[in-house]
Parts: structure tokens; sequence; C-alpha cells
């Protein structure tokens, strides 16, 4: 099974940039859909974006459509969560996900999850 470590999370200031990585270890990384989803505190988990096997196909959250970009790199093992624009309402924990079909907007379709890692937004 895949074990997931995602790095790069930290403080920046409104309107600033920052970008996350989760890098896979333990299985065939291209063969897992990936996500990112994000919880603040007293909140839910809430789905932030997903990407397809090949890294061709994403989708994203209306709230971070335009701002927020996905990659993944199946040569490293690794997805990337670029953040632009960022607002208040964009501090949370960060979380990658992983499942062996095609990615879906619900966190509990995914079995395997990073540890995350925190982003926060300061006025």
């Amino acid at each position: 099974q895949v074990q997931l470590v995602e790095s790069g999370g930290g403080l920046v200031q409104a309107g600033g940039s920052l970008s996350v990585s989760c890098a896979a270890s333990g299985g065939t990384f291209s063969r897992y859909s990936m996500a990112w989803f994000r919880q603040a505190p007293g909140k839910e988990r809430e789905f932030v974006g997903g990407i397809s096997l090949s890294g061709t196909s994403t989708y994203y959250s209306d709230s971070v459509k335009g701002r927020f970009t996905i990659s993944r790199d199946n040569a490293k093992d690794t997805v990337y969560l670029q953040m632009n624009s960022l607002t208040l309402e964009d501090t949370a924990v960060y979380y990658c996900a992983a499942r062996l079909t095609t990615w879906s907007t619900n966190p509990s379709a995914y079995p395997y999850w990073g540890q995350g890692t925190q982003v926060t937004v300061s006025s």
C-alpha cells in the first residue's frame, strides 16, 4: 500500500502564493488517482481538487478554481498543489489522498492519506 508525506506548508500573507507537495512511497504511484483536501478548525474535511492517473485531467472545487493548480510527476512519485491569491479562508491543514480508481470528491472514498501540512494565511 502507498504511504503519503506532505511538505511545504507554512505561513503566507494574504494575496501570496505557496506550494505544497506530497511524496508517495510503497506503491506504484501512477496507479493512484490523487486528491487534495483541507480541514480548517471546527470544519469538515473539504475537497480541494483531484488529478487523474496520468495528470492530464484535473478538477477543482469552486472555492479554489482559478487560484489553485494540481499537478503530478509520476517519475518522482509526487503530487503538487500550487496555491495563488491566498485568502484568510484558505487557512487549513492540507492533506493529500490516494485511491486506485478515479478520483472522488468524497473523503471517505480514499483509503490512503498523508499526515497533513498546515497552511496559514495572515492578513
